[in-house]
């Protein structure tokens, strides 16, 4: 009996054994098989994962949590400071020939383009230095959001395999967010674009396909260059808060909102523009209060985050404000 008992157990060691998750090494070589498998040459593959690292840095980072709760009030001076206004002014005037021509090939209003360039990267100044490949392998390996990060994965060896960038060049965010759009590789295998015609979609060096890239994406998403984002509001006393929300089912008219009581931030009567509205308090009834039109939702689309989206509008009224 006493055998038999030591047989079982190590029956079981072994198959808990088995189930053990395999090294980052052998799951890097699965990878490329798979990679292999879905027709990539070998020499994309060999170049992609050569010298490939392990982040811990990126899992750290993808598991943290902010310690404190920001607030609309706090995030936006942080993330559109007065120095942040004057450059996107000053990049505004440096580039306003090539961004005039983007802004019109796409119907993009040339300060949001400018805007998202510098809430995103700060003007391109801040792309990550995470290798791509390894950051994405790695985030994959840590299998919290494994079918993510493969799929993103895959798109970066396409990247790759178009040769669109070099592997030395082919950096991001830990996340794997690239270039000064930083466009997660997905994202740009569906809207980065080629705006000066040399073969090469560059979102990490090349304005012309950086400011193109941003303006394509808005376009596809449904942007309408002839409408803004949105305005801050002030609600009367007996306002229906279930009212508010970004579902398309909650847009009202501004002849709508009107009559329920909804007026411009400084009182006065909201315009009289035929649009469609939806209504949001990105805290709560005691903090900012905006009416939002449909290019706010296609912000929602690059970013889920009101605070970014109302980070963006904000910017992009300062732009409007001072460019001359």
């Amino acid at each position: 009996m006493r055998l038999i008992l030591l047989l079982i157990g190590v029956l079981l060691s072994a198959q808990g054994l088995s189930k053990e998750k395999p090294s980052y090494e052998t799951y890097v070589e699965a990878l490329k098989s798979e990679a292999f498998a879905k027709g990539f040459s070998k020499e994309t593959i060999q170049t992609a994962f050569e010298g490939i690292k392990y982040y811990k840095r990126a899992v750290k980072a993808d598991k943290n949590q902010p310690e404190f709760k920001l607030t609309l009030d706090t995030y936006l001076p942080r993330a559109v400071p007065e120095w942040k206004v004057s450059q996107a002014v000053k990049k505004y005037n440096e580039n306003r020939a090539l961004l005039e021509k983007v802004g019109k090939a796409f119907n993009v209003q040339p300060r949001f383009i400018v805007a998202l360039w510098g809430v995103e990267t700060n003007f391109g100044r801040l792309q990550g230095n995470y290798q791509i490949i390894s950051a994405l392998a790695t985030l994959a390996y840590d299998g919290r959001r494994e079918a993510l990060f493969k799929k993103q994965l895959f798109a970066a060896l396409q990247i790759l395999e178009d040769k669109h960038i070099s592997k030395e060049k082919f950096l991001g965010s830990w996340a794997g967010a690239m270039g000064q759009s930083q466009f997660m590789p997905t994202s740009f295998l569906a809207y980065a674009y080629d705006f000066d015609g040399d073969g090469k979609k560059d979102i990490w060096n090349n304005k012309a396909d950086v400011f193109a890239s941003i303006a394509n994406y808005l376009s596809s998403e449904g942007w309408n260059g002839k409408y803004t984002w949105g305005r801050q509001v002030k609600l009367p006393a007996d306002f229906n808060y279930k009212l508010a929300g970004l579902k398309k089912d909650k847009m009202k008219s501004l002849d709508e909102w009107q009559k329920l009581g909804v007026r411009r931030y400084d009182g006065s009567h909201l315009p009289t523009t035929n649009i469609k509205a939806s209504l949001i308090m990105p805290d709560d009834e005691k903090g900012r209060i905006y009416l939002v039109y449909n290019n706010y939702h296609t912000l929602m689309h690059w970013n889920r985050s009101t605070y970014f989206g109302s980070a963006v509008g904000l910017l992009s009224d300062m732009i409007k404000l001072r460019v001359r």
